[in-house]
């Protein structure tokens, strides 16, 4: 850091305190992070929270800027973010990615994998392991609810992590317990005070887009019956996080304890007959989840269960072979294990 850097504008403690934690709280060496920036008024409070935190730390702060193409106005928020960079008195770095449109899983879903294979890049350029995202209270709720509706098990109603390793990185989301409201009040008082204003992303409001739709129908029917209620279904999605945790814990000793073999991936056919039916499904996942391969449906683990139980009653090993994710479950001898 250096003299000639401009003085900051204000921000409150509410959301410099955890940022400055997250950053603490980062390995011995570190010397560079980054936060990613939109232009919107979540990521440019992100941003001014960060350069306060970087700066009393003798940190140095690069922030990252993907241009979808998905807007007209996308250049402009490009110079907007550039603009914002030279008032903190903080590089910016940006990238263009091109969305494709037949993926199969959505245009919400494209862009955030491209918006993510486009920050491991500005990752690699800049020399960066850390990525702050700007990921707040309401974004917390708003995804246990879709995870809900969505029929996704314990792990996924535990929705985001305060830190997700993905590609090499880190990206830390320290605002998860802080509200909408104080990051929008911030930002009004920035723009009073600067005259830089956020920019606002159409698609937040198109009830098209599933996440859009929450907040435009959903969102004003709770906040009129449940007033707060983001703050009990976060915490809702903490609880279920530490309760994913202790299951991971059960799992990786059910399957230890089931002669578990590092070498080909196996475990013992008969010792797993011996765990209560919900542990014998537990560990399955586990198991599959450890050799990098998707969940099944309900349905397909039921049926592999099924198929696993009778097998040892009949001890027809051969007749065992199930196809899943370009791979073979498989029992040999007695062993369950996967071949190619």
């Amino acid at each position: 850091m250096t003299d000639t850097l401009p003085v900051l504008p204000d921000c409150p403690a509410v959301l410099q305190i955890p940022v400055r934690a997250a950053l603490r709280g980062l390995p011995a060496g570190t010397q560079r992070v980054a936060a990613a920036v939109s232009g919107g008024a979540d990521s440019a409070m992100l941003a001014l929270a960060t350069a306060h935190a970087a700066r009393g730390l003798g940190l140095d702060l690069v922030l990252f800027h993907i241009h979808h193409g998905l807007q007209m106005q996308a250049d402009d928020w490009s110079a907007h973010v550039e603009a914002l960079g030279r008032l903190l008195g903080v590089p910016v770095m940006q990238a263009r990615v091109r969305v494709p449109g037949d993926t199969g899983k959505g245009i919400e879903a494209a862009a955030r994998q491209a918006r993510y294979e486009a920050l491991a890049g500005l990752a690699r350029q800049a020399e960066v392991g850390h990525i702050l995202l700007a990921h707040h209270q309401d974004d917390q709720a708003e995804t246990v609810l879709l995870r809900l509706l969505r029929g996704t098990g314990l792990e996924g109603m535990a929705a985001m992590a305060e830190c997700t390793r993905r590609d090499g990185l880190c990206y830390v989301r320290p605002w998860l317990a802080v509200p909408r409201t104080a990051i929008r009040q911030a930002a009004a008082d920035f723009a009073d005070a600067l005259g830089w204003h956020p920019v606002e992303d159409p698609t937040n409001t198109d009830a098209r887009y599933t996440r859009a739709a929450v907040r435009a129908q959903l969102k004003p029917v709770l906040d009129a019956r449940w007033p707060g209620w983001q703050a009990i279904v976060a915490r809702h999605a903490r609880h279920m996080a530490e309760a994913a945790q202790v299951l991971a814990e059960v799992a990786q000793a059910d399957l230890a304890a089931l002669d578990f073999s590092q070498r080909d991936a196996s475990f013992s056919l008969a010792a797993w007959r011996g765990l209560s039916p919900a542990r014998q499904a537990h560990v399955l996942r586990y198991w599959l989840a450890g050799q990098g391969l998707p969940m099944p449906s309900d349905a397909r683990l039921a049926e592999l269960a099924r198929q696993l139980r009778q097998l040892h009653a009949l001890g027809h090993d051969r007749n065992l072979r199930m196809p899943h994710a370009g791979r073979v479950i498989a029992c040999v001898c007695g062993r369950v294990l996967l071949l190619s």
